[in-house]
């Protein structure tokens, strides 16, 4: 595998916030917009920090009081799945196709089986190596 320099695979769309953006508003843009995370900066576009999809389940988790609301109000119900035989590219190419971090996988007879998210398609990456030339 080629060495490839960041700038190509990079987003360079940002998505912004400051600092002393609600939560709720900051939530909001990541919704509209279909992302995982805000990039917090200051007046001047310097980057103060990050405030990621994972952060709100801390923040959920965290609030008080608890809102006694079911997942069922919020999660998904048109799931896109794959198999266990399906090629990683199948896979990674249905991801940025729909937009997905994760992808359930499903067995005919044992339902659920296990998921592949953008995290393990990155580890998987970094696990390439190109062949070794022939000596």
């Amino acid at each position: 595998m080629e060495d490839i320099f960041v700038a190509r695979v990079m987003s360079s769309s940002l998505h912004t916030v400051r600092r002393d953006t609600l939560v709720e508003d900051a939530a909001q843009v990541l919704l509209e917009n279909g992302i995982s995370s805000v990039l917090v900066v200051d007046e001047d576009g310097g980057l103060e920090g990050i405030l990621t999809s994972t952060d709100f389940v801390d923040i959920v988790a965290q609030s008080r009081p608890k809102a006694e609301t079911t997942v069922e109000r919020y999660m998904s119900t048109d799931i896109v799945t794959a198999s266990a035989q399906d090629s990683i590219r199948d896979v990674a190419d249905l991801m940025i196709e729909h937009g997905f971090k994760h992808v359930p996988i499903v067995d005919e007879d044992e339902g659920a089986i296990g998921i592949v998210t953008t995290t393990d398609l990155a580890s998987y990456l970094s696990r390439l190596q190109s062949p070794s030339p022939e000596e």
